[in-house]
């Protein structure tokens, strides 16, 4: 008797970092644009945003596809006391990186997955603290030329040549750090009946 299809799966994000995470679960998955204005409310915690950002990813695509699973994720850094967003620019990405030399930077990885079929629901958070070493600004100069991180948060890619700026990264999980936690996120799915591997 063959294996009964997987459920249809939908990643709700446009990123091509979380895509690619999710294509290593070898999983047949779609991506689908989640519509969320992504803004911090008054006073709002950084966990309780990625939280809420990653839920309200999920929901809006899942309203939309009736049936399927859905993943939405986001993903937050603070340094100290300061939210740090995606740099979007040069400018503002070298200095991201300069108040950064020496600090320590925790990324907060919220993943909410919601079953269609069930109504089933699960959420998580994963804290990774990544270190940085002492950076001069020709390196951060550098850095910032050849690997383009203008549009991640914390303003590098440790999936590439951002690896390079740190002293260590602490994490249960180091795929968290690019957007989205797979070892969490593939007990998930398994316990919602996908096969894995």
């Amino acid at each position: 008797m063959p294996d009964p299809a997987p459920p249809r799966l939908i990643l709700a994000s446009t990123s091509p970092y979380r895509r690619a995470l999710l294509e290593r679960l070898c999983v047949p998955f779609e991506c689908r644009a989640p519509g969320v204005e992504e803004h911090r409310l008054d006073d709002e915690p950084a966990e309780q945003l990625a939280t809420r950002l990653a839920r309200l990813k999920a929901e809006s695509v899942s309203h939309a596809c009736a049936g399927a699973v859905v993943i939405g994720s986001d993903q937050v850094a603070v340094r100290g006391d300061e939210l740090l967003g995606k740099p979007l620019s040069v400018e503002r990405c070298r200095a991201q990186l300069a108040a950064s030399s020496r600090r320590d930077v925790t990324f907060l990885t919220a993943v909410h997955v919601i079953d269609g079929r069930s109504g089933r629901v699960e959420a998580h958070v994963d804290r990774t603290r990544a270190v940085f070493r002492a950076l001069d600004a020709l390196e951060i100069a550098r850095y910032v030329a050849a690997d383009d991180p203008l549009d991640c948060a914390g303003g590098f890619k440790a999936e590439s040549l951002g690896i390079t700026l740190f002293e260590r990264i602490e994490s249960v999980d180091p795929t968290a750090l690019t957007g989205l936690p797979l070892i969490w996120l593939a007990g998930a799915l398994r316990r919602g009946g996908f096969r894995l591997p």
